[in-house]
Formats: C-alpha cells, structure tokens, sequence
C-alpha cells in the first residue's frame, strides 16, 4: 500500500471503520469496546465461542467461533480492517497464532497482539520478566505472514493490579495487610483500564493514512510496528498507600505493613515458576518491576498528550481499584494466574 490516501483506488476511505476483537468482554476487552463504541466511527464485531455466556454492549456485532475449525475464524475476519486480541493468561497457548493466521488468510492488515505490557524496547526487563519473548515471538509472527502490529506499552493496569491481591501491588484489602517491596519508594508507569482503552479508541481514530506529502497530521500509520505509550500515573508503593488510605478513609493503624526485598521476591517467584508452579509468576513479575533504579518507569516515552488522553487523578484510580476487589475475588483463575 502507498503511504498516502491520495494514491489508494478508488472508494478507499481513510479510516479504520471496522474492527474484530477477541475477548471483547473481558478485563480489558471491555474498556476499549466501551472506548470504541463512544468516538461512535467503528463497527464493532466480537469474535465469540459459540458457547460464551458474556454480555456483550449493544450495538457489537457478534460473530460465533470454533477456534478448532479455521473456516469460522475466517469467515468472522473477512473484511475486517483491525484485529484487536485481548485474552486471559489461562486461554490455550496456541489461541493467539491462530487467530493471526485466520486473520491473514483473512486479509485483515492490522493487528493488535495481546500484549498491554511494559515497555518492549527494554529488552532485558521484558526477558527478566519472561514477557519479552511471548510478545517478541507474537510481533514477528504477524510480520511475517505480512500484516503489521500496533502494540500498547501501558505499565501494569492501575486498578486491576490494587484490588489483585498481594501478589501484584501488595495490597490484601480482606486482611488489610501491605507487604512493601524495599522501602517502597521505587516508581513504576502505570495505567487504568479506562485509559488503555481511550487509547486504543484514540489511535484506531485517526486517519489511516496522511492525505498526501503536505499532511503532517497525525494518523495510524505512525504507529504500525511500535508500540503505543501510555500512562495514568507514575506512583510508588508508597504513593499508592497514601492514596487507598484517603480512599477507604483508613490510616496507618489500620493496616498491618511488612516489607520484603524485591530481587528475593523476584528469585522466590522464578524459582517456583522453574518447578512449573505458575503461581509464582505473579510474585516474579511484579517483584521485578519495582526494583529500585531499575523500574519499569518509561514516563519519558508517554504519547498521552499526542493521543488526546485526559489527566486522571491518582485516588479516581484508587477508588476504581477498591471497587474491582469483590468483583476480581469472583475470578478464581484470574486471581491464580
């Protein structure tokens, strides 16, 4: 394809209008559809096994899905322009290649990898976390059957990963107990859920393509084969505690506080993932993020204000978190993966 719409054929329309996603009400699924279905420019299509029970917003399309029978897949990708993948860590392993080899026979040009992570060019810390690799391997996959990827580089989801348990920022709001990891101070990049999902609604709103070579304005082809950089706050530990105590309106006294250093968490985790106990990857993954001076902190790369992405304010985020706890205590298998 030329890089502008003036040399497309006729009846292109410079905009991505039609999008599929997988998972569509799920975790973070739900965000963006919500996102999508408010900038009111796309038609929206879930893919679907053909015995979910989610309920889906109105107005998205549904199109049922037999991931062992390659036709289905096909047939709910054919013209669509972008594939969004969003799915949990307990889905088959080889879900993903075969929802991006359907979507190249397919046709589909775009394609979003289930990634929602950190920041992909800091190759040591993706592979100290073992997400490196899956993403890496995903990315190329879709390059190679000559599709291109837009990735999200958005830090650990906010208010999932507060009402997640102890496991993830620390916080066991049952027990009202805080395990810190070092003295608490070390700053990551973080995101919401909301706001991963405006953003994934404000690039897939842009023009496709610049009109021709005078048009500087901003359109997706800036971001194919990159990853999009967002962020909702970059907090410590101890900002976080701060905030769910104005939030809950608790104090110090409340709340049972230990602390634990990071790198023996980190290794306490990998260890348990090496004997094939993956409840030690949770502990893993978060321990290593928050490794002082060696963070997933990436604020300088953020692309909010070229996205057009609010400001939010660190105890909103708080609050939504505090809100998810019953609702992530309901999901047992998320809660263990």
């Amino acid at each position: 394809m030329s890089k502008y719409a003036k040399d497309q054929p006729t009846g292109f329309e410079n905009a991505i209008e039609r999008v599929a996603i997988v998972g569509a009400g799920g975790t973070i699924g739900s965000n963006i559809v919500t996102s999508l279905l408010q900038t009111g420019k796309h038609t929206i299509t879930a893919l679907t096994r053909k015995d979910s029970t989610n309920t889906l917003p109105a107005g998205v399309l549904v199109a049922p899905v037999d991931y062992a029978d390659e036709a289905t897949l096909i047939a709910a990708l054919k013209d669509q322009q972008f594939l969004i993948i969003t799915m949990a860590p307990t889905a088959p392993r080889d879900t993903h290649s075969k929802l991006v080899q359907a979507a190249a026979k397919a046709g589909v040009p775009y394609v979003m990898p289930n990634g929602y992570g950190g920041d992909i060019d800091n190759v040591r810390l993706e592979n100290e976390t073992m997400l490196g690799p899956i993403g890496k391997g995903q990315r190329a996959e879709i390059e190679s059957l000559g599709m291109k990827w837009i990735t999200v580089c958005c830090g650990f989801w906010y208010d999932y990963s507060l009402a997640g348990g102890e496991a993830r920022f620390g916080f066991d709001f049952d027990k009202r107990a805080l395990t810190i990891y070092d003295d608490g101070n070390a700053k990551i990049s973080t995101s919401t859920l909301a706001q991963v999902g405006r953003a994934v609604a404000s690039v897939l709103s842009l023009k496709e393509l610049p009109d021709d070579e005078n048009d500087k304005s901003l359109t997706l082809s800036a971001f194919l084969n990159k990853g999009v950089y967002v962020k909702s706050f970059v907090v410590s530990q101890n900002d976080m505690f701060e905030s769910v105590k104005r939030v809950t309106g608790t104090t110090d006294a409340d709340w049972t506080v230990t602390h634990e250093a990071s790198k023996k968490r980190y290794e306490d985790g990998l260890a348990l993932v090496r004997t094939g106990n993956m409840a030690g990857f949770g502990k893993m993954l978060y321990a290593r993020m928050f490794y002082p001076g060696d963070s997933g902190e990436f604020s300088t790369k953020v692309q909010n204000g070229l996205l057009g992405l609010p400001e939010e304010t660190l105890d909103e985020g708080t609050k939504a978190g505090v809100d998810l706890v019953e609702v992530l205590l309901s999901r047992v298998e998320r809660m263990a993966s």
